[in-house]
């Protein structure tokens, strides 16, 4: 047992180490020699399965390559499937390939510089033109394409069906005038099959016009058919050579070259050759029946053909007029989505400057209030350092002298007195330190043996997270009212209430003092401007003998 597992582990070894160093271009150029051979098979078909294994093989790969996204080679599979179908005798499904290549070009950015597919599809599109018996749409398909065609191979081919299509409507003249133009040139042709081409066409073309050279350039084209084994080739030939004794009476010759032709056409396993021979050995029999009935079958097949192979062109315009319409429509979004950035834009900038105006406009008036307070500030120092002191100084100086009256000393006094207090009244606050104690200290400043003051809830305020501007006004107000009230009221009891509701501070002051008149408002417009400064407000209430109130919110 241990010696076969010591045979077969080397053995599967070797085996998965051959399998996964098999290296990837191996891979890939088995992928590229399939797809070259089965092109071979489509394009010069030898063996009958050969067109039907081509449409098999690049279904396949168009199917592989739309799903990869590879657009390009995804075009050129439908090329080739719809030359295949052609040649089958599928021309709806040669249509059908056709647009649906062409709606891929369209649909990529770089359209403009895929000429050689553009070409080669348009000259396909003209082939089924013409094999839809639409000259005219054919003709003109041609012309667009030799408008684009930017190689000789491409215009030797597109120029070939053009002639074809003046030959079918017997216009030899102008058929000949191309194909003499293309002969003339064959020299410059990069392979046998285009000079094969032109040559068996121009013999055909010179046959129906009597020309002597017909013969031999019909018969040069067969044997060079035959040398590179061009079996779709030899079926034209055989063809052409068939019409040409068939034309001259000799049923002997044109039978033998028609049923050549219709040996060839079993190999290349096309109905349409097939059908094509088929009518060709149909010519050849006397019976006048037969005559009428392939008129017929071929007035009824004409017919049929048209029905079925709807212009293939039209659904591309259709297709295109589609992409238009949607691509307008597109452009009406996208012009209706820029419109309404650009509204919002606008509004949002509208915003911005409107909130840009309110900022700015609260931090000029912040700024105001700051200077205010800094100026009185600084008025309170200047009063306190220079008047105030200069006063005292004089009355100490005076109270030396007896000559003095002691009634002049004593408005002295009071003149100084009034200097302290109005320094006092606008010194700096330092909000540095405990608030609530600080504004504590300034109500129980007034108390005296006259009046009793009476604060509720003020060590309860949050006064932390109110700004200093508002903190400042609140002082300042507070001692106004409370200055107001010492020297006008008379009052001998005073109640401060401090609430907080919601984001808001109600602070209410009632005194039991005299009252006063709100119209003259005793000087109180002062608290009134710096209240509006911190957009709060402040309401009075009294009349004579009931007391003062005051209700302040902010």
């Amino acid at each position: 047992m241990n010696n076969k597992l010591s045979i077969i582990i080397p053995q599967f070894i070797f085996l998965a180490l051959f399998i996964f160093l098999i290296p990837h271009h191996s891979l890939a150029q088995v992928s590229k020699d399939s797809s070259l051979h089965y092109r071979k098979a489509i394009l010069n078909p030898s063996q009958p399965q050969d067109l039907p294994s081509g449409v098999h093989y690049f279904t396949k790969k168009k199917e592989r390559d739309i799903e990869s996204k590879d657009t390009l080679n995804a075009i050129y599979d439908l090329r080739l499937l719809s030359i295949a179908e052609f040649k089958i005798g599928n021309n709806f499904s040669s249509e059908n390939h056709i647009v649906e290549a062409l709606n891929l070009i369209e649909s990529m950015q770089t359209k403009d510089t895929l000429i050689n597919s553009r070409v080669g599809l348009y000259n396909q599109l003209g082939r089924i033109y013409r094999a839809s018996n639409n000259a005219t749409e054919a003709i003109r398909t041609f012309d667009n394409a030799l408008q684009i065609a930017n190689k000789l191979s491409d215009s030797v081919i597109i120029l070939n069906n053009k002639a074809n299509i003046y030959k079918d409507l017997l216009d030899y003249k102008n058929a000949l005038d191309i194909y003499s133009f293309l002969y003339e040139k064959r020299f410059d042709f990069t392979n046998d099959y285009q000079t094969t081409l032109v040559t068996d066409n121009l013999g055909l073309v010179q046959s129906k016009l009597n020309i002597p050279e017909g013969l031999d350039n019909l018969k040069n084209a067969l044997t060079l058919r035959q040398k590179n084994n061009d079996l779709i080739g030899q079926h034209a030939s055989n063809t052409h050579l068939s019409e040409y004794y068939l034309d001259r009476k000799d049923t002997t010759k044109a039978l033998f070259y028609a049923e050549k032709a219709l040996s060839l056409s079993d190999k290349i396993n096309s109905s349409s050759f097939k059908l094509e021979s088929i009518s060709l050995l149909m010519n050849m029999d006397k019976n006048p029946l037969i005559h009428e009935y392939k008129k017929l079958t071929d007035s009824i097949a004409n017919a049929k053909q048209i029905a079925e192979n709807k212009n293939a062109f039209l659904k591309y315009n259709v297709a295109e007029e589609q992409k238009k319409t949607q691509a307008s429509i597109l452009l009406q979004e996208i012009e209706s989505r820029k419109r309404l950035a650009y509204q919002a834009l606008a509004f949002i900038i509208f915003l911005i400057l409107v909130g840009s105006y309110f900022i700015y406009r609260n931090r000029y008036r912040k700024a105001k209030i700051e200077e205010i307070y800094k100026t009185e500030t600084r008025i309170a120092k200047k009063v306190h350092d220079e008047v105030a002191n200069d006063m005292y100084k004089v009355m100490t100086s005076l109270e030396n002298n007896s000559e003095i009256d002691t009634t002049i000393l004593d408005e002295m006094e009071k003149i100084y007195t009034k200097t302290r207090d109005i320094s006092r009244e606008n010194s700096a606050i330092d909000l540095r330190k405990d608030f609530g104690k600080q504004l504590n200290d300034l109500l129980l400043g007034y108390k005296n043996s006259k009046v009793n003051i009476i604060t509720r809830n003020l060590s309860k305020m949050p006064w932390d997270g109110i700004s200093e501007m508002k903190k400042t006004a609140i002082y300042r107000v507070l001692q106004e009212l409370m200055t107001n009230m010492r020297k006008h009221s008379h009052a001998t009891f005073v109640t401060l209430v401090f609430e907080k509701e919601g984001k808001k501070i109600h602070i209410n002051y009632r005194d039991n003092g005299v009252g006063c008149d709100l119209f003259k408002k005793n000087g109180l417009q002062h608290t009134e401007s710096r209240i509006t400064s911190i957009n709060g407000t402040i309401n009075f209430e009294s009349k004579q003998g009931d007391g003062f109130k005051a209700s302040i919110i902010i």
